[in-house]
C-alpha cells in the first residue's frame, strides 16, 4: 500500500505519556543538527511534519508520528548540542534511555550521522547504547548529496571502522535534498515488519531516477513564433 497519511500524535519525555504500545515503533536517533527532520519528512513524502530548524538541539522531547494509523515514526532528542545545560543535557539522556529499555513496542532504532564527518564519541555512546540494547545497529549516513562520488567510500570507511560496524548492509547512506536512499530506506522497513509478523507493507510510489527526472524537469520546448 501507499502511504496515504501522516501526522504528528504527541511530543512527551515520561513514560505514561507515551500512546499505546498498539502498533510497531521505528525510532530515530543522531546529534543535533544531523538532518533528523528533514530525513524524517523526505521519509514521509511531507515537506513540515517534523520541524526543521537551523538552531542545533530544537529537538527536546520524544516526538511520535503516526502514519497511516500502522506503525509509529519516534524522533529521539537531539544529542552533543554544546550551549545546552549539562542537567538538561542529563534530562535527555533519560528520556532517550526510559524510551529505548521499556518500549515493548519499539522494532528498531537508527542511528543518524553525518556522512561528511567522523563519528565523534557521543555518536560512538549512542551506536554502543543502541547495540547493547539489543537492536541490530543501522546507521542513516546523512546528507549525502554534500559528497563528491570520489569522497563516498573512504566516508562510508571512517563512519564503519570508527563505529565498529562489520556488516555493511547496516549501513545506509541517505539525502533528503535529492532522496538517494529513500526506497532503500523503505525496504529495510517492510523486512522488518515481516520479520516481526507485522502485516504492514508499503509500495514503492516511484523510484529515485523517475522522481529525479520529474523534480529537474525536461527541458521545455520553444514554442514555434506565429509568422
Amino acid at each position: 500500500m501507499k502511504i496515504k497519511s501522516s501526522e504528528f500524535i504527541i511530543s512527551c519525555v515520561e513514560p505514561d505519556q507515551y500512546p499505546e504500545a498498539d502498533m510497531p515503533e521505528l525510532a530515530f536517533a543522531g546529534r543535533s543538527n544531523v538532518g533528523k527532520s528533514s530525513l524524517l519528512n523526505m521519509l514521509l513524502g511531507r515537506n513540515n511534519l517534523a520541524r526543521t530548524s537551523g538552531r542545533p538541539g530544537k529537538t527536546q522531547t520524544i516526538n511520535f508520528f503516526s502514519v497511516d494509523d500502522k506503525f509509529r515514526i519516534v524522533d529521539l532528542p537531539g544529542y552533543g548540542f554544546a550551549r545546552v545545560a549539562k542537567t538538561e543535557k542529563e534530562r535527555w539522556g533519560e528520556y532517550i534511555e526510559a524510551y529505548l529499555e521499556n518500549r515493548e513496542n519499539l522494532l528498531e532504532v537508527f542511528l543518524l550521522v553525518d556522512i561528511r564527518h567522523e563519528p565523534n564519541a557521543h555518536d560512538i555512546m549512542m551506536y554502543d547504547y543502541i547495540r547493547e540494547a539489543g537492536f541490530s545497529g543501522y546507521v542513516f549516513c546523512t546528507k549525502l548529496d554534500k559528497l563528491k562520488n570520489s569522497e563516498l567510500m573512504g566516508k562510508l570507511n571512517v563512519i564503519r571502522e570508527t563505529l565498529n560496524i562489520v556488516d555493511n548492509r547496516l549501513i545506509i547512506p541517505v539525502s533528503s535534498t535529492n532522496r538517494k536512499g529513500k526506497y532503500k530506506a523503505w525496504d529495510l522497513f517492510n523486512d522488518l515488519f515481516e520479520e516481526r509478523g507485522w502485516d504492514i507493507r508499503f509500495e514503492r510510489q516511484m523510484t529515485e531516477q523517475h522522481w529525479l527526472k520529474h523534480k529537474v524537469g525536461s527541458p521545455k520546448k520553444k514554442k514555434k513564433k506565429l509568422k
